[in-house]
């Protein structure tokens, strides 16, 4: 490969999980043609988090190496309702709900993606036009045993769980939006391996140069174990605002730090390089981790809100004496048991829920810097930095 071609390998690859295969995309790279990258999202949750946009910022990637992005929203692939990593059937959408989710989803991403470079398609333009006959043909390509060498599937099978006959359905519909926009490169999560292939099969049986499939592994959530979720409490919304946002990056160890700056940050690899190696010798991982808060944060809000984002978190912190290491332990609470008196006798920061009541009276509880004035407050869940007093700190993830 030439220097640039190179370049351009390892900025697309950098965190990636896998490529399907990589020589493929070396010589589509090389012939130094315009690339058709897809990438395809069921607007089934509008609202984003960090995690959703590893893909994202992929597809922009793409975009400034001068390749065409096509951000497929499955409008018609949501209303069969995506079967990846379920243990049920999962409940169609309506039309409407879908549409209205698709132009939630487009404000958000264009956050990130280029709109003046992305073409944005609805997989209905050929899916409605293949009709019952099509459709049939298309299912004929595939066989029940196939289908069941899906992880997912083969689980529900074994389990004794229903799989709807649509369900099958909904891989075979993604790869033949493939086929239709002749995608020379797909990209999914890693729950998406199955379907992605497909893809490459149907296109090879049309006659096409089958796609590279390049798959992004599942970002870890604040808590540092589970995927990130907004069921879970441990994600960081697009949405956030700045000074939650700036809170809940810095609340990530300092070992998930380097995974998300790999997966979310736009830095050269160059410069991540010197900021590991600095933290190496001595730095401390308190300062890269403000560099990522404040470079995410300009991307979805501005760089003014990032510099004010990092006062308000001096003042609040910082003033407050809070160390950079305490202890950090999970605790799986129900609803009832999340009261805060409750939670800080579960850490150990108090020796009983009285004693919790007493320190609040006493003005002595912060949650992540900000003074605690009532007691019987439930705790949400994710992860904060819970005070008692000027000396006991500690990192809980409530789930």
């Amino acid at each position: 490969m030439s220097k640039s071609v190179h370049e351009a390998f390892e900025l697309i690859t950098r965190g990636v999980d896998e490529v399907l295969v990589e020589q493929e995309l070396k010589d589509k790279l090389e012939e130094g043609k315009q690339l058709t990258v897809k990438a395809g999202f069921d607007p089934t949750a509008p609202d984003l988090h960090l995690g959703h946009t590893v893909l994202i910022n992929k597809l922009r990637i793409f975009q400034d190496l001068g390749h065409k992005v096509v951000f497929l929203i499955g409008d018609f692939t949501g209303m069969i309702g995506d079967p990846t990593g379920k243990n049920v059937t999962r409940k169609p959408l309506s039309r409407e709900d879908v549409l209205a989710n698709a132009e939630t989803y487009k404000e958000q991403v264009f956050k990130i993606l280029d709109p003046e470079r992305t073409e944005v398609r609805f997989n209905s333009e050929w899916m409605e036009q293949l009709g019952a006959a099509g459709m049939i043909k298309l299912a004929s390509r595939q066989t029940v045993a196939r289908m069941l060498e899906r992880d997912d599937f083969k689980k529900r099978y074994q389990g004794g769980q229903p799989i709807a006959i649509h369900e099958f359905i909904y891989p075979l519909v993604q790869g033949w939006d493939s086929v239709e926009l002749r995608a020379d490169i797909e990209m999914g999560g890693t729950d998406q391996r199955f379907n992605l292939l497909m893809g490459r099969e149907l296109q090879k049986e049309e006659g096409q140069r089958p796609q590279t499939v390049i798959t992004v592994p599942l970002l870890e959530g604040l808590d540092g174990i589970q995927k990130m979720s907004k069921s879970l409490g441990n994600y960081v919304g697009i949405t956030d605002a700045p000074n939650d946002m700036f809170g809940k990056i810095m609340s990530v160890s300092d070992d998930l730090m380097w995974k998300y700056f790999d997966l979310l940050s736009f830095r050269p690899t160059e410069e991540l390089n010197a900021l590991k190696a600095e933290v190496a010798a001595g730095a401390n991982p308190r300062d890269a981790k403000v560099q990522l808060a404040k470079e995410l944060i300009a991307r979805f809000h501005s760089a003014a809100d990032a510099d004010a984002a990092e006062q308000d978190f001096i003042q609040r912190f910082q003033k407050n004496a809070i160390p950079d290491d305490m202890p950090e332990l999970t605790l799986e609470l129900p609803e009832d048991q999340r009261g805060l008196a409750n939670v800080l006798k579960e850490a150990g920061l108090v020796a009983s829920t009285s004693e919790a009541m007493r320190m609040v009276k006493q003005n002595a509880v912060r949650i992540d810097g900000d003074r605690v004035e009532d007691a019987r407050i439930t705790c949400e869940l994710g992860t904060a930095v819970y005070q008692v007093g000027k000396r006991k700190f500690a990192r809980i993830t409530l789930a």
